[in-house]
């Protein structure tokens, strides 16, 4: 089975982002699953992170993947890490295995968890032969 995390740093959803990102999270395909964890600050990601998995930080400046590129991501235990209103540290970054952005513009904390878990859930099913994604 393929767990996945997702660390949001300081964001409390509001309820219809939180509706719609549990609903990701509930979809995953079978042999996929996705764990979200709220942090109050930055300073409790390592101990939160889980043994093993690959630290993937989220920032506006790093690389751009496709879905068949961010699918390959999912083969291997990983925590994705959302920063806070002033974003992940540096040393957060330095420390990730992989930086990647969801856009080159900056979205609402909102928005970004969103958008990750609906990637996450269309790159699952992508490797697993669902026809949710139809490129």
């Amino acid at each position: 089975m393929a767990r996945l995390h997702v660390v949001a740093i300081a964001a409390r959803l509001p309820a219809w982002a939180e509706t719609a990102c549990a609903d990701y999270a509930r979809r995953m395909p079978k042999g996929y699953e996705v764990e979200r964890l709220a942090l109050k600050d930055e300073s409790r990601l390592r101990a939160a992170m889980p043994k093993g998995a690959r630290l993937i930080a989220l920032d506006e400046r790093g690389r751009e993947f496709t879905t068949a590129q961010f699918a390959k991501l999912l083969q291997a235990p990983s925590a994705f890490v959302i920063g806070g209103a002033e974003g992940l540290s540096d040393a957060t970054k330095r420390e990730a295995q992989i930086t990647m952005r969801l856009s080159a513009m900056t979205l609402p904390h909102a928005l970004a968890q969103l958008v990750l878990l609906e990637q996450l859930y269309r790159a699952a099913t992508l490797l697993t032969g669902h026809p949710y994604h139809r490129a």
